[in-house]
């Protein structure tokens, strides 16, 4: 029993720091790579989307979810996988205030790997017809 028990302590430990963010790495991370079109306070430039109040629409299906990583600026970033989904999921909780769902689950490093094998190159109308199936 004691096996089982410091065995199921381990890999809970081990999934906890998998989501975990690096505070100051992620907001480094968004000030040198994403800020410069979404702005410092995430209300987006010229033809730029806000992501400030905004971004957690796009986590409630999963297209939407999938777009944020798909997009050329996330997609091919120089951010490893881990950086990338770290840097996602600290933009989502400093970002998305009322947006966020309540089921919201933090991007994994597995799963920006995957989907950043599928770039989107052309985002403008594909992000109209995202919208409209959000409702906006």
């Amino acid at each position: 029993m004691k096996y089982v028990f410091l065995l199921a302590a381990y890999f809970f430990s081990m999934h906890c720091a998998a989501n975990e963010i690096d505070e100051q790495r992620a907001k480094y991370n968004y000030q040198m790579f994403c800020q410069g079109c979404h702005t410092p306070n995430g209300m987006g430039g010229e033809s730029v989307p806000r992501i400030n109040g905004f971004i957690g629409n796009f986590l409630t299906f999963p297209e939407g979810r999938e777009f944020l990583v798909r997009v050329p600026g996330s997609a091919y970033s120089p951010l490893s996988n881990k950086e990338l989904a770290e840097v996602l999921n600290w933009m989502v909780i400093n970002f998305g205030g009322d947006s966020i769902p309540k089921d919201f689950k933090n991007y994994t490093e597995n799963e920006i790997g995957a989907l950043r094998l599928k770039p989107l190159n052309e985002i403008d109308n594909y992000r109209k017809e995202l919208l409209s199936i959000i409702g906006l």
